[in-house]
Parts: C-alpha cells; sequence; structure tokens
C-alpha cells in the first residue's frame, strides 16, 4: 500500500450516536529542517509525509504514532524521545543482562517514533542502512521484558509497510502475541488536543564566567561542604529546568513536602545529569517523565524484583510509613532517594540496587553525597560496591553536570 492509500483509509473513528465522521484533525506543522537538524539526522520521507498530512496520530484507538509536537505539561517531543530510550535501556538491561541495542544519538542506533497502550515502542532501526527510507522498524515489547522474556523483535518493514500490516492480520511480539489487527480509524490523540509545534532546544549558551577563582575551585575537591561548596566545584546553570508546575502541586500530589535541601539544589542546578551517570528528572513536570512519574514507578520497581526472591521481604515504599522514595536514576536503573522517616528534612539518603535491593542510609546530606561522589570518595553501595564514578582521570574530570535539554533528553 502507497503512503496515499494508507492516509485515505486511516478514516477519523464514527461518533457514538452513529452520525456521520468528524472532519480529520488539522496536523501540527513541522519544521523539518529544524527537527532533522538537532537529531543529526534525515527522517523517512513517508513518516514526514504522513505527519504533515495527518500528524501526530492515534490509530486503532491503540498505536500512538508522534510528531514534533509539544503541548504544555503534557508531551514534548524530545523529552518523550529521551525518555522512551532510557526506559527501554534499563527494561532490556535487566532482562538481557547485557547491552541492549544502541539508541540515539549513538551512531546507528534505535530512534523512537511510535508506542501503544500496551507498552510497545516502536524504533527505527537507524543503522541498517544509509537510506531512511528503508529503516525498518524494531520493537520493544513492555510486557515481554516485565515476564522476563526477551523484549526485541525486528519486523524487517518500514513504516509505510507496517502500518498497513497492523491495520490486517498484525505483526507478531515476542513471547507468542500479535499486535493488531488494529481498525483502519485516526485521530488526534486526546492528550495532544492543543498541540503546538515543537522547537529544538536553542544553541548552549555561552560559558558562565567562573564563579571563583581557579585556585579556589582546583581546592574545592580538597575539602568543604554543602550547596556552596558543590557550586564551586560544578557551575549551575544559568537558567535550570524544574518543569512547568509548581512546589506546592507537587507536594500535593505526593502527600508530603520534600527536604529543604533538595528543593534548594533543583532551584539551583534543576534537572539533569551528574557525573555523566545520575539523572535528576525535572520534578515539577506535570505530566510522564517528571518526579512523580519515578514514583509511581517505585512500587512495581523496588518491589516486583525482591518479592521473588526466597525468603525476601519487599522494602517498604512509599507512602508505607519510613518507605523509600526516589528522586534520581543511575543510568543501569539503580536509584537514589530517601528512607521516609520522621521530618522530610531529616529523611536519611539510601541507594535501591535493581540487583542486590536497598542498601544501607548513606551518612551524609544531598549536596555532601553529591560533593562526596563527584570527589570519587564515595561509591554505589558503599566504598567497597562495584560501580565507582565512571570516567578517568581525576575528581575535576568527573564532576560534570549536564542540564536538561543540553543532550539530556535525547
Amino acid at each position: 500500500m502507497d503512503l496515499s492509500s494508507l492516509v485515505a483509509r486511516l478514516a477519523p473513528p464514527p461518533p457514538s450516536d452513529g452520525g456521520d465522521r468528524p472532519a480529520a484533525p488539522a496536523p501540527v506543522p513541522v519544521d523539518w529542517d529544524a527537527v532533522e537538524g538537532w537529531l543529526g539526522l534525515r527522517l523517512p520521507a513517508d513518516y514526514k509525509a504522513l505527519v504533515s498530512a495527518r500528524g501526530p496520530l492515534d490509530i486503532g484507538g491503540h498505536l500512538w504514532l508522534h510528531a514534533p509536537c509539544a503541548r504544555e505539561d503534557r508531551f514534548d517531543y524530545g523529552d518523550w524521545l529521551w525518555e522512551t530510550h532510557r526506559e527501554c535501556r534499563i527494561s532490556s538491561r535487566r532482562v538481557l543482562r547485557r547491552e541492549p541495542p544502541p539508541f540515539h544519538p549513538a551512531p546507528g542506533g534505535l530512534l523512537a517514533w511510535g508506542e501503544t497502550r500496551g507498552g510497545v515502542r516502536l524504533f527505527w532501526d537507524t543503522g541498517a542502512c544509509g537510506d531512511p527510507d528503508r529503516w525498518p522498524v524494531i520493537v520493544f515489547d513492555g510486557e515481554a521484558a516485565r515476564g522476563g522474556t526477551a523484549p526485541w523483535h525486528a519486523w524487517g518493514t518500514t513504516l509505510t509497510e507496517t502500518v498497513p500490516a497492523l491495520l490486517g492480520a498484525g505483526l507478531p511480539l515476542p513471547g507468542g502475541r500479535t499486535l493488531g489487527p488494529l481498525p483502519p480509524t485516526a485521530r488526534r490523540p486526546a492528550f495532544l488536543a492543543g498541540a503546538g509545534p515543537w522547537a529544538p532546544p536553542g544553541p548552549e549558551p555561552e560559558p558562565e564566567p567562573e564563579r571563583a577563582p581557579g585556585a579556589v575551585r582546583r581546592a574545592a575537591p580538597a575539602g568543604g561542604g554543602g550547596l556552596e561548596a558543590l557550586s564551586l566545584l560544578v557551575a549551575p546553570p544559568r537558567a535550570p529546568y524544574l518543569g512547568g508546575g509548581t512546589w506546592e502541586r507537587l507536594f500535593e500530589e505526593l502527600g508530603t513536602r520534600l527536604p529543604g535541601e533538595y528543593v534548594a539544589l533543583m532551584e539551583r542546578y534543576g534537572a539533569g545529569r551528574w557525573g555523566n551517570r545520575l539523572g535528576f528528572l525535572p520534578p515539577l513536570r506535570t505530566a510522564g517523565g517528571g518526579f512523580a512519574h519515578l514514583v509511581r514507578q517505585a512500587d512495581d520497581a523496588h518491589r516486583g524484583p525482591r518479592a521473588g526472591l526466597p525468603g525476601a521481604r519487599p522494602p517498604a515504599v512509599w507512602p508505607e510509613p519510613g518507605g523509600f522514595l526516589p528522586f534520581a536514576v543511575f543510568d543501569d536503573g539503580d536509584r537514589l532517594g530517601w528512607l521516609t522517616r520522621g521530618e522530610p528534612d531529616d529523611w536519611p539518603l539510601a541507594v535501591w540496587r535493581r540487583r542486590t535491593g536497598q542498601d544501607p542510609p548513606l551518612p551524609g546530606g544531598l549536596a555532601d553525597t553529591l560533593l562526596e561522589w563527584l570527589r570519587g570518595g564515595l561509591r554505589q553501595g558503599g566504598p567497597d560496591g562495584p560501580d565507582g564514578l565512571p570516567g578517568g582521570g581525576g575528581p575535576l574530570e568527573s564532576a560534570v553536570f549536564t542540564p536538561w535539554g543540553d543532550g539530556t533528553h535525547r
């Protein structure tokens, strides 16, 4: 089926009262030159044509074909790519016990273009050939991953071949299931009603003036503590990104205030990655990909693996008394959080490791813990743990912070 036939076949679903079908919504305009320049890739022509004609789309009430668009606190194309790639990388490592396929922006990495309500993510294999119009589709099945089955399956079809196949007999998924057949309907996803054009992040700002004389900064790894010492070691960004909500709204959603030291750290640095390894999500995002999203995942992530071990007692998870409340994620899926004992400002820090469970509480506060970790003196799980701060050289070479939006959301 060619693209024009596919577009003609995808009609809006009829209304529940049996009346006439509504007109297809106008597509969201896309600056393809800007998007492709930001990605560093030329995208398939059929995808660009379909998005330009109809996108973004909810196909068959089950498959979301995402487009470069944005809606305040609901969806951001760049953030969605980053979150999708991160979640599939972590889940794949858990099941396969080895490195998953590379993801964009790694050369030849997988690039997401869609997902289903059932947790299936759809990617292009950008390394399969040099012609984007021939990139084959690979799927990641979240349900298979949760069941311990290898979650990847290569369909070997292009996007224009994939969608008609899903409308027909369907296509196989890992574990013997099938995706499809789907009804030949298409409409704007409800959460993208009112979405507008997406703009890639702007160019990296000019470097800030050094916050302290070079001699002071060089001495920072050797001593001092707290947020001010951390700021000497690693200069905060000019415009920290927190998200579009408010602290009070987050506290209300969580049912608790958060430690003042965490709030102060986030207001100075915002979301981003420390030491090229530890990611702080935007705390005030009110849609997926923020602090509340991470907390909602905690029950499955922390209880599931531990509950399956002989004699294991699942650790308490917030909002249980003293439960673990995560706020940052290491690249391998381990999480940094608090044990919610007593008042928020008294909560001890702890690391939950995906293979061995929860470690004993850490002795220091958040800023001092980051300082010690960046100085090379703290390892995940304690001094004898296997996972130290990666990277060569001394602490000054490892002490880096990459703000959200500066490559961290890809």
